[in-house]
């Protein structure tokens, strides 16, 4: 009986241990996404299984073009996945099916050269936007098809889970992510 009571006291450890360091992990580094509609096409599909880096943004803010997971402002239970556009301080306008955004390297506006969307595809909607500190503009790459920031406005920095970095599933489509480089 003694040996069956050191047995399970080792497997009960094993277990705790586990437990917390899975709980750590998720917490504090990754945590695993999964895709649901298509809102983000071609890019990312759904049912696309990812991991969200949830330690970057401890140490430094939020970068244009990254895909990031956040809790939609309209029910903090619900997560989403979009682009970023904007960043705090700065002017994003839609028009003309364009994307502008104004800021003190671009006043005259810098329109973005969007490559992660399909050739053709115009970004519907008016929208000018002034984006104050904490407040961030998102936008679906799938434009025609996408709820975001031209529908229900800002993403707080408090909303903001990670950013999506690596695709597992579908193992065929499995890769790392980068945010784009915008000229």
């Amino acid at each position: 009986m003694k040996q069956f009571w050191l047995a399970f006291k080792e497997i009960a450890e094993v277990v705790v241990i586990s437990l917390f360091t899975v709980y750590i992990i998720r917490t504090f580094l990754v945590q695993p996404f999964l895709v649901s509609g298509a809102s983000m096409e071609p890019n990312f599909s759904n049912g696309n299984y990812l991991l969200i880096d949830e330690l970057s943004y401890r140490f430094r803010e939020p970068k244009r073009g990254e895909v990031i997971v956040f809790r939609y402002p309209g029910d903090e239970k619900t997560f989403y996945i979009k682009r970023l556009i904007g960043l705090p301080g700065e002017r994003v306008v839609i028009k003309d099916g364009t994307v502008l955004v104004y800021n003190n390297d671009n006043p005259q506006g810098l329109v973005l050269g969007e490559d992660y969307i399909d050739k053709g595809v115009r970004t519907l909607g008016r929208s000018d936007v002034l984006l104050a500190e904490g407040q961030f503009y998102v936008l679906g790459d799938n434009r025609y098809y996408s709820f975001d920031s031209r529908n229900w406005g800002t993403v707080s920095r408090e909303e903001i889970v990670g950013i999506a970095r690596l695709r597992l599933l579908p193992i065929s489509e499995a890769q790392a992510f980068e945010a784009p480089m915008y000229e």
